[in-house]
C-alpha cells in the first residue's frame, strides 16, 4: 500500500500575496514513476477573498513540451464532504471557490501523452496540498429571487459558533454594494435571514454575497465569507398564468402562459409540470397539454408549475397554479351535450310525425277552402251596394251644410224679418 510523504521544497511569504509553495512525491515499494523519469511539480497557492488560486510548475524540457501533449490531473475535495472532484486540464492554474467550506485537500500530477494516440508516455507523482480556511459559523445558506425584484436569503448558525457573534449580509453586483434592508432574527436575536425588495439584477451577471461575522465584544475581529450566485439560477418563478381547460374531440386540453421572469422569456427556456387528479405528474416543454378523456373523477382538477431548465439550470420550482376543474359544475362536455340535444330533437320530430299520421293532422292543415254559394254571393253584393249608398248620402248632406253657412252670415236683417213673418208678428 502506498504511503504519502510530504517534502516541503520552498516557502515564500509575501506581504501582499501570501503565496506558499509545496512539493510532494508519491512513494511505494515499486519503482516510482516520478523517480524513473524525473518529473515533479511545484504547487503554489494564492488566497483572494472567496477564491483560492492553485497554480503549479514542472521541470519539463522544451523538447518534451514540443514532442508530447501535456495534461494535468487535478483532484480536490472539500472538508466534511465525500465527493471528490477530478479534472483534466491543459493549463497550469485552477480557481477553487470556497463558498462556505472551511478548506479542502488538493493534489495534481503531470502527464505526457502521445500526440497521435493520446497514450500516456510518462507522468509525475502526485503533488498534494491541504488548505485550511478560517472557521465557518453558518450553514444551509439558501437564496432566492421572486416576483422579479424581491430577494431573500436564509441560513442557520452552527451550534459551535461563539455566543457574541452577529451575522451581517451585503452583496456586490455590477460594481455596486448593497446592504441588507431587513434582517430576520431568531429567538436569541441573531440574524438568520435577509429580506430585500425593489432590487434589480442583470440576469447573466453573477453577484457575490458577502457574509460578515462580527464579534460584538471586539469589533475589530471579523470573518468574511463569499458566495457567488447567478440571478437566473436562483429565481423562483410565479405559477403559470391564464391556465384554462377545454374538452374537445373527447380530449382534455390545458393551455397556459409563462410567468414574467428576470431572464430570457423564450418558450424553450421553460420546463412545466402538469398535475391532474388521479394521474401522475408529467413534464411538458410546451405551453399546452392534452390527453384522452376517460371518465375522470367527479372533481377532476388540473394545476401547472414551472422552472427554468433549458437556457440555464434552475432547480427551484414555482408554486402550483390555482386548480382549474375539468369535470364538474364549471366544465361541461360540449360534444356530449350537443349529441344528447340532437338525439332529443330527432325523437320529438318522429313523435310529432306519428301523431299527425294517427289523427290526420296533415289533412286538416292542408284541406282546401270551399267556394261560397250563390246566395252568399248575392247577400254579400247587396250588402256592399247598400253600404255604398249610405256613404254617398252622407257626403251630399255634408256638402249642403257647408254651402249654407256663408248666406246666413251675409244678411242679418233679412234673417230677422223672416223669423218675424214665420211667427205672425210682422204686422205689429
Amino acid at each position: 500500500m502506498a504511503r504519502v510523504t510530504v517534502i516541503p521544497v520552498m516557502l515564500i511569504l509575501s506581504f501582499f500575496q501570501r503565496k506558499t509553495l509545496f512539493s510532494t512525491s508519491l512513494a511505494s515499494g515499486q519503482p516510482d514513476v516520478m523517480g524513473a523519469f524525473g518529473l515533479h511539480n511545484v504547487l503554489q497557492i494564492t488566497k483572494h477573498e472567496s477564491r483560492v488560486i492553485l497554480s503549479w510548475n514542472n521541470n519539463l524540457t522544451q523538447e518534451e513540451i514540443e514532442n508530447y501533449t501535456v495534461k494535468y490531473i487535478l483532484s480536490y475535495k472539500f472538508f466534511n464532504t465525500t465527493h471528490e472532484r477530478e479534472e483534466r486540464l491543459q493549463g497550469k492554474e485552477k480557481i477553487i471557490r470556497l463558498g462556505l467550506h472551511s478548506g479542502f485537500n488538493a493534489k495534481v500530477k503531470t502527464q505526457l501523452l502521445a500526440k497521435e494516440t493520446e497514450d500516456v508516455i510518462k507522468e509525475s507523482g502526485w503533488t498534494e496540498f491541504t488548505y485550511k480556511a478560517p472557521p465557518v459559523y453558518i450553514q444551509n445558506l439558501s437564496c432566492i429571487i421572486y416576483n422579479i425584484s424581491f430577494f431573500n436569503c436564509t441560513w442557520h448558525i452552527k451550534a459551535e459558533a461563539p455566543e457574541d457573534i452577529q451575522i451581517f449580509v451585503s452583496y456586490r453586483h455590477v460594481g455596486k454594494d448593497f446592504e441588507c434592508q431587513q434582517y430576520i432574527k431568531n429567538t436569541r436575536k441573531k440574524n438568520i435571514g435577509c429580506h430585500m425588495k425593489e432590487i434589480y439584477f442583470q440576469p447573466s451577471r453573477k453577484f457575490n454575497l458577502n457574509i460578515t461575522v462580527r464579534d460584538l465584544k471586539n469589533n475589530s475581529r471579523r470573518l468574511s465569507y463569499y458566495k457567488a450566485f447567478t440571478p437566473q439560477a436562483i429565481e423562483k418563478l410565479n405559477p403559470p398564468i391564464n391556465v384554462s381547460v377545454s374538452l374537445e374531440n373527447r380530449s382534455i386540453k390545458i393551455h397556459w402562459k409563462p410567468p414574467p421572469t428576470i431572464g430570457s422569456a423564450k418558450s424553450k427556456c421553460f420546463l412545466y409540470q402538469v398535475k391532474i387528479t388521479d394521474r401522475k405528474i408529467v413534464n411538458v416543454t410546451q405551453e399546452k397539454y392534452e390527453y384522452p378523456f376517460h371518465k375522470p373523477a367527479k372533481e377532476c382538477a388540473a394545476q401547472v408549475r414551472v422552472k427554468k431548465e433549458k437556457c440555464i439550470t434552475n432547480k427551484i420550482w414555482s408554486e402550483w397554479s390555482e386548480p382549474v376543474f375539468i369535470h364538474g359544475e364549471k366544465t361541461v362536455d360540449v360534444m356530449l351535450l350537443n349529441l344528447v340535444l340532437f338525439c332529443l330533437l330527432i325523437f320529438l320530430g318522429g313523435l310529432l310525425i306519428c301523431a299527425c299520421r294517427r289523427y290526420r293532422c296533415l289533412e286538416v292543415i292542408t284541406m282546401p277552402v270551399p267556394h261560397p254559394s250563390d246566395n252568399i254571393r248575392t247577400w254579400l253584393a247587396a250588402d256592399e251596394t247598400h253600404h255604398q249608398k249610405q256613404i254617398t248620402m252622407q257626403m251630399e248632406v255634408h256638402s249642403e251644410v257647408t254651402m249654407g253657412i256663408p248666406e246666413e252670415n251675409g244678411d242679418e236683417n233679412a234673417q230677422q224679418q223672416k223669423c218675424l213673418k214665420e211667427s205672425g208678428l210682422e204686422d205689429l
